[in-house]
């Protein structure tokens, strides 16, 4: 092969290398950016879980001073319904012991409750007028037995006095209850608001965990196609310094007249060199040295 035969084949190899690295530097560049949008993806995903996640623990210590005071609650309330039953106990003991209207019957609470129970049912429950004459009837007794069994509690200071003190002592573990009440309302409030936030930080999680693996993906691949870009340049580069080796053959040549012509051992090495070459194998320095000394450059 002529030298300028040679030279244009080089030519023509590194025009191809060009193309090839432009289009690689072009899809290493676009994969980049596709990495730093999915790294802006992940960032954004990853500060809204904590966000989420920092309101839900928030959520949580609200919940778990709720409960605490729940359970203090509690204890005041079994504390204040002990004290109730004890002086109900006291309240039928002494009423047993004196007799009187209405002594084995219900409690002035038993009746007030049957009473305001009957008429809720008289109010919203449809009668015949039959039914319904039996249901007023049955309030009206029950009205004048608890207008007897207050009229016996003050007839007596002591009776009067044991059902004052149950009947404070019973709206005072109403009144514990109805507090135990709102204290749970509030820490459920708080558990379902916690658990909501956690629920949707975990979804949020899973998504930036899906732009994690596709940053990684296209980081991969981006590497990847850098690298063999950084292959093409440096085929260039190779491609180059031979070109510019041909160039220089004639004062090459002038050296070699005045060192002698090379040996058949350098000529064999540069043939296999060369041979190399053309099947696309990259030359290091060593390699176009040899090219040299074996007469191919």
């Amino acid at each position: 092969m002529d030298r300028q035969a040679l030279v244009d084949g080089f030519h023509e190899k590194r025009e191809g290398l060009n193309e090839q690295a432009h289009r690689l530097r072009s899809e290493r560049d676009r994969l980049n950016d596709d990495t730093k949008r999915h790294a802006v993806r992940r960032d954004e995903l990853n500060a809204q879980v904590r966000g989420l996640v920092e309101r839900a623990n928030a959520h949580k210590a609200k919940r778990d001073a709720s409960n605490q005071k729940v359970r203090e609650a509690k204890a005041h309330r079994d504390e204040l319904n002990r004290a109730a039953h004890t002086k109900m106990e006291a309240l039928s003991t002494l009423r047993r012991e004196r007799g009187g209207p209405g002594a084995d019957g219900a409690s002035v609470p038993r009746l007030r409750q049957e009473i305001k129970h009957l008429e809720y049912q008289q109010q919203t429950t449809v009668l015949t007028p039959k039914k319904e004459k039996q249901l007023i009837d049955l309030i009206g007794a029950k009205l004048k037995e608890l207008k007897e069994r207050e009229a016996s509690l003050s007839e007596s200071a002591d009776l009067k006095l044991a059902y004052d003190e149950m009947k404070a002592a019973k709206a005072a573990a109403e009144e514990a209850h109805q507090a135990v009440t709102h204290l749970a309302v509030d820490a459920q409030a708080e558990h379902d608001a916690m658990i909501a936030l956690f629920g949707a930080a975990d979804g949020l999680r899973k998504l930036a965990d899906a732009a994690q693996a596709e940053f990684v993906r296209h980081k991969v691949e981006a590497d990847k196609v850098h690298r063999a870009y950084i292959d093409a340049v440096t085929s260039i580069r190779d491609l180059e310094r031979v070109v510019n080796g041909l160039r220089g053959r004639d004062e090459r040549e002038g050296q070699r007249d005045r060192q002698g012509a090379p040996t058949q051992a350098q000529r064999a090495e540069a043939e296999d060199i060369f041979e190399k070459f053309r099947k696309g194998e990259k030359l290091s320095t060593e390699d176009l040295i040899a090219l040299q000394k074996g007469g191919r450059l």
